[in-house]
């Protein structure tokens, strides 16, 4: 079984920084796109950054210059660096990623974290 686990999330001050991390666990061999997503109360679900096996990024455009999306391949860990917060970036954080193969005959599609509560408040 593939989990994705966020941990980091918490509440921060604007102009304040917080780092989230997830880890995905089970018999993996590889991941592709990995992926942030976030969810504010009575908006939808957004994209706010993604991240392929090869290192290439891309961010929305609300967060482009201050957050940052990384990954460890070897620990199959995706961190996203978020830097001068702002009260609009209150949101549940959400990892995703689209493709896990694992040691087994099918990969795991469509994967998603239970999502990390991110406040920014003063």
């Amino acid at each position: 079984q593939v989990q994705l686990v966020e941990s980091g999330g918490g509440l921060a001050q604007p102009g304040g920084s917080l780092r989230l991390s997830c880890a995905a666990s089970g018999s993996i061999f590889s991941i592709n796109d990995m992926g942030w997503y976030r969810k504010a109360p009575g908006k939808e679900r957004e994209l706010v950054a993604i991240i392929t096996s090869g290192g290439n990024t891309n961010y929305a455009d609300s967060v482009k210059g201050r957050f940052t999306i990384s990954r460890d391949n070897a620990k199959n860990t995706v961190y996203l660096q978020m830097n001068s917060l702002k009260p609009e970036d209150t949101a549940v954080y959400y990892c995703h990623a689209d493709r896990i193969r694992v040691y087994g005959p099918r990969p795991v599609l469509d994967v998603w974290g239970q999502g990390t509560l991110v406040t920014v408040s003063s």
